[in-house]
């Protein structure tokens, strides 16, 4: 199969597409104009940033610039995540905790079963993968946390002043809000090859690998990508619940934590 080349020429281009976006933006009066520049303007130094650093820890191959890159892709997906909890204290801690158990416990199992090898050309992409759908996840854990507490905020009080823990009367709003979380992971899982063909899967085929293997891949990719969300919102889901009450086990005022 022929070798795709992408040129210098095929992106200048390709950023026809990005002037479309544009002037769409600006016919319909969308005022995305300058968030649609800033962005582009960003993904694209990111990713030639991160492309050097890249081919720069791939060539080393050494076991702990590998750790290292994925707990700087840990705390980075922390800090994404924690924009979403405006009413919980100690946000990003819990995030980095729920994000980094899952992502390495995953990538443990991964290596373990020799699904892949412990080398930085595996293991970085694939705990980038991991890390941001276990930040999708807890960010969305966070947001429906917030919206059931305020919205609940009468009951949970009732079912205290009945004699209820903090955890009974919290129960039903996590668990809640741990499958609301969930839902984008699953509805993709449920789609997958139907409606959308996944990056990795599409990537490997488009590089030239039998779609067989890259099938086998994606079956992969779609495991972990449902195990991770699973345990980083329940790992969430459970540490933060707290935040809402205050020592004496007192519902906290709207706002505050």
């Amino acid at each position: 199969m022929s070798q795709h080349n992408i040129t210098n020429d095929s992106l200048a281009l390709a950023l026809m597409l990005v002037v479309i976006a544009l002037l769409v933006s600006g016919k319909e009066k969308l005022g995305l104009g300058k968030d649609i520049i800033w962005s582009v303007a960003r993904a694209v130094v990111q990713l030639i940033i991160v492309g050097y650093v890249l081919k720069y820890i791939f060539d080393l191959n050494n076991g702990w610039l590998t750790v290292l890159m994925v707990l700087f892709i840990c705390v980075n997906a922390s800090l994404n995540a924690r924009k979403r909890s405006s009413n919980i204290e100690n946000a990003l801690v819990i995030s980095f905790i729920a994000i980094t158990v899952s992502t390495t416990s995953t990538l443990a199992i991964l290596v373990l079963s020799g699904s892949i090898e412990f080398m930085p050309m595996q293991v970085i992409p694939i705990s980038g993968m991991i890390a941001g759908n276990a930040m999708v996840a807890v960010g969305l854990c966070y947001s429906n946390l917030n919206q059931r507490f305020a919205d609940n905020r009468q009951k949970i009080l009732e079912m205290l002043s009945l004699g209820a823990s903090v955890k009974l009367a919290s129960a039903k709003l996590i668990r809640d809000s741990i499958r609301a979380a969930m839902i984008p992971t699953v509805d993709a899982a449920k789609t997958v090859g139907l409606v959308s063909l996944p990056g990795m899967m599409s990537g490997l085929i488009f590089a030239g690998i039998d779609p067989v293997k890259a099938i086998k891949y994606q079956i992969m990719v779609t495991f972990m990508l449902l195990g991770t969300a699973s345990l980083s919102t329940i790992i969430a889901g459970y540490l933060a619940y707290r935040r809402f009450f205050n020592a004496r086990a007192q519902l906290n005022p709207v706002g505050k934590s």
